[in-house]
């Protein structure tokens, strides 16, 4: 079947996902810098969060693009990262309105760790489907951002109740990871 409606549905899924997080910071009820500083972990929680997203559906959109076709598997797998996905409005409000407490901070990181799980079934059903010696296997490679991403997850989940400043540190490391450009993708298809 087509891949025309799984970008679209996934593309919108992501819109609504970054226009909730928005909706989410507040807006002081004062005009002045001292009524912005209550924000300041709200908004430092929504740009952690906004930058996540945005590199999900950058990559999202380069696996799509090595893509031919999908099946049922592909569509569910994909489903199973957009609902990962759909909880990190909730996980970001969470931790912003706590002001970074090791729970909140370790239960943001799960969060994460699962939609990387669910990004690399994703990979491997659209692998499964195309086949190990198709353009998309073979831009995949071995994939070490995406073997690193998971433990580093696992490391700052566990360290959220020692200090949720270095989870946040490891989330943010994962993140600066990945704006560097993996041309991968862009280099197998052309």
């Amino acid at each position: 079947m087509s891949k025309g409606r799984l970008e679209a549905f996934s593309d919108g899924v992501l819109a609504i996902l970054i226009t909730i997080m928005v909706l989410e910071l507040g807006v002081p009820h004062e005009p002045t810098l001292a009524a912005l500083l209550p924000l300041v972990p709200v908004f430092l929680s929504y740009i952690l969060s906004f930058i996540f997203l945005g590199i999900y559906w950058n990559n999202h959109h380069h696996l799509l693009q090595a893509t031919k076709q999908v099946n049922g598997s592909v569509l569910w797998a994909n489903l199973h990262l957009l609902f990962w996905l759909s909880l990190v409005p909730f996980t970001t409000a969470w931790m912003g309105e706590t002001e970074f407490e090791a729970l909140p901070v370790a239960v943001y990181g799960l969060v994460l760790l699962l939609a990387a799980i669910a990004y690399y079934i994703l990979a491997r059903a659209l692998v499964t489907l195309h086949g190990a010696e198709s353009p998309l296997a073979i831009a995949l490679g071995k994939d070490v951002k995406g073997k690193i991403s998971p433990i580093l997850y696992l490391l700052a989940i566990p360290l959220a109740f020692v200090s949720p400043w270095i989870s946040c540190g490891l989330y943010v490391l994962v993140a600066a990871m990945w704006l560097v450009p993996d041309r991968r993708i862009e280099k197998t298809i052309s």
